[in-house]
């Protein structure tokens, strides 16, 4: 995915430039993806009203004329109740010491709750790491319930700064972006002036998948479907069609029913929404080719689960 074409180029930059990563954390639902996105200016990450949407460390790239900002988008952090769980806990916590400042999201809608608490003291074990305090979702919130938030977060621990962020209406997204920036060390670019993101296209082709598959499903589905793009290339002979071929994976043959749904309608949503994200993902006509299989308890079998790409 790129971006209009910028003078920097990795390995060069003016003096006073600043290169590096940061993370945003916090409970699933909280909105980091959408933050992520807003600040990126496109869609590197899927999002969904479903907890525990993300299920990978996704990077998308802010650049400025003064700094390359690099944005680590984790899973929700939670108790684990599965080895997949346990795993992207796993993730989160790994990032959180290879990145030079976090974003700690809390919703201003919702009430500080155990998993703010239970994260906040993650945190105060990451020492050398400067972390920001992010109110998201103030869109959601009265000016009341923002200001009575933000002091209840600044009540939970010391934060580097506390600030409020609507990505829905684009509010203080500047604010936030200069924030991060300033705790970046100085350095060269990390990517080509171009580069929104790091992941591979089937990666993300296989993202959408899964997002337009957890906007009509049932609520205690989301976890357990994954998806997995097999092949994709150019239709032999046709420079404007691409063939996707994949594989969508659920844990019960009950489930499968439930996502294919009523003589396939389900399904047949699920692929026309699907193909028009990918459609203007990759800027060119695809022919999606959307298979279901059951892999038994899938998110508790270590060798599924590495088949799936959720490795140690």
């Amino acid at each position: 995915m790129t971006a209009p074409p910028q003078p920097t180029l990795p390995g060069e930059a003016p003096p006073g430039f600043r290169a590096g990563f940061a993370c945003f954390v916090g409970r699933p639902n909280v909105g980091k993806s959408t933050l992520m996105n807003a600040l990126v200016g496109t869609k590197v990450a899927i999002t969904s009203s479903k907890p525990q949407t993300t299920r990978r460390a996704i990077r998308g790239i802010v650049h400025r004329p003064d700094a390359q900002l690099v944005i680590v988008d984790t899973p929700g952090l939670h108790r684990p109740r599965t080895l997949l769980g346990e795993r992207l806990d796993s993730l989160v916590l790994s990032t959180l010491t290879e990145v030079d400042v976090i974003g700690f999201c809390v919703p201003a809608d919702e009430p500080i709750g155990k998993g703010d608490r239970f994260i906040a003291e993650k945190l105060a074990a990451v020492k050398k790491t400067p972390v920001l305090a992010i109110v998201t979702k103030t869109d959601l919130a009265s000016r009341e319930q923002v200001a009575a938030q933000l002091l209840a977060v600044s009540q939970l621990a010391e934060f580097a700064e506390i600030v409020p962020v609507s990505a829905q209406r684009g509010e203080q997204l500047d604010v936030l972006t200069g924030l991060l920036v300033d705790r970046l060390p100085e350095g060269p670019p990390l990517y080509a002036g171009g580069e929104l993101t790091d992941e591979p296209e089937q990666v993300l082709v296989a993202e959408l998948i899964r997002e337009a598959v957890l906007e009509g499903v049932r609520d205690e589905l989301p976890h357990s479907i994954a998806v997995v793009v097999e092949e994709m290339a150019p239709r032999e002979g046709r420079d404007d069609l691409l063939d996707v071929y994949a594989h969508m994976f659920v844990e019960r043959p009950s489930q499968k029913a439930i996502v294919i749904g009523h003589r396939g309608e389900r399904l047949k949503e699920v692929g026309t929404r699907a193909r028009k994200q990918i459609e203007a993902l990759l800027g060119t006509r695809i022919y999606l080719d959307l298979r279901i299989k059951v892999a038994k308890d899938w998110q508790r079998d270590p060798k599924q689960l590495r088949r799936l790409g959720f490795y140690d």
